[in-house]
């Protein structure tokens, strides 16, 4: 394999860029020439192409964001498009492609290979870390360790004036975020897309941890579970002597800089997967269970779910006695 192609798609995650830098100097080191896709697959679709050299990654391991840029093209989804892709890969006498994103970047990834075999593998980075198949997620452990700083500078506040806060966290679809933030910052509730709530049981806690003499409290909401807004209001009515405040982080989750493991997974799951295209292992996926660096077949990534470690949230119940 002589040339290949690496491309950051969905959304952004910090240690993306630590992962092309990685991605790409392995390929260097390998006498393997790269070429940066810029866009994600809508860059693919328009070959914006550039070739990439170690100094074009200099200084990129302690940036948020990617520097080869990342668009949402739902368009990737017909098969029309993706052949267009495919044989722009092929004109560009690109060999094999690394993919760097989370779930939706794994189907994209997966139907190159399974439509075109294509060779391809995929590096997952998601501040969500609801890949199946491995343990962390690159960019998870920064975008957990923004939002801690984040709420423990709002328990300030929400102790100092006797405040039940509601902290609205990402996670349209999965409560992993949720679940960790709220084990690691002392939040009295947490509440998750996976699990249904029920308000009036809420309710009872609140008042059940005002008897114990906690006068303020700390609800981690993910956003894919309810709106902090309206569950504020609806908590204010039924507590009208509590001062009940939300605050939603947002975006501020997927920036910044990358923390210690994000890099160091960037930078190991990066030289893996070159190591992969070299062996002609294609189709898979560098992922990490326990301390060991494994790869998972796409068509497992792809067909199954991540699920939460629910058990967190008995954790969390004895801790807010």
């Amino acid at each position: 394999m002589k040339k290949i192609g690496v491309i950051t798609t969905g959304g952004d995650a910090p240690g993306m860029n630590a992962t092309i830098r990685s991605v790409v100097r392995s390929a260097i080191y390998n006498n393997i020439e790269v070429i940066g896709i810029y866009d994600g697959f809508k860059g693919l679709y328009e070959k914006k192409f550039e070739k990439l050299t170690s100094r074009s990654v200099s200084g990129i391991i302690n940036q948020g964001g990617t520097i080869l840029k990342t668009k949402r093209f739902y368009e990737f989804k017909n098969k029309e498009i993706r052949e267009i892709c495919y044989k722009n890969l092929v004109q560009e006498n690109i060999e094999g492609l690394v993919t760097i994103g989370g779930d939706g970047s794994a189907k994209g990834a997966y139907a190159l290979y399974s439509e075109f075999s294509f060779p391809v593998v995929h590096i997952p980075a998601s501040i969500d870390n609801d890949v199946y198949g491995t343990d962390y997620t690159i960019g998870f452990d920064t975008a957990v360790n923004t939002a801690i700083d984040a709420i423990d500078k709002i328990r300030d506040t929400a102790t100092s004036h006797e405040r039940t806060f509601i902290i609205e966290v990402m996670g349209r679809d999965s409560g992993n975020l949720a679940l960790e933030v709220g084990i690691v910052c002392g939040a009295e509730i947490v509440i998750i897309p996976e699990i249904d709530f029920n308000i009036e049981n809420i309710v009872e806690e609140i008042k059940q941890e005002e008897k114990k003499g906690k006068n303020s409290c700390i609800i981690v909401l993910a956003e894919g579970a309810g709106k902090a807004e309206e569950l504020a209001k609806i908590l204010s009515d039924k507590l009208p002597e509590r001062e009940i405040r939300y605050a939603i982080l947002g975006y501020i989750q997927r920036g910044g800089r990358p923390t210690y493991l994000t890099r160091k997974l960037a930078t190991i799951f990066g030289s893996k997967a070159v190591e992969f295209l070299l062996e002609n292992k294609y189709g898979y996926m560098v992922g990490i269970k326990g301390e060991e660096i494994v790869g998972i077949p796409l068509i497992d990534v792809v067909s199954r779910k991540k699920e939460p470690n629910i058990s967190y949230l008995d954790i969390i119940r004895k801790m807010a006695i």
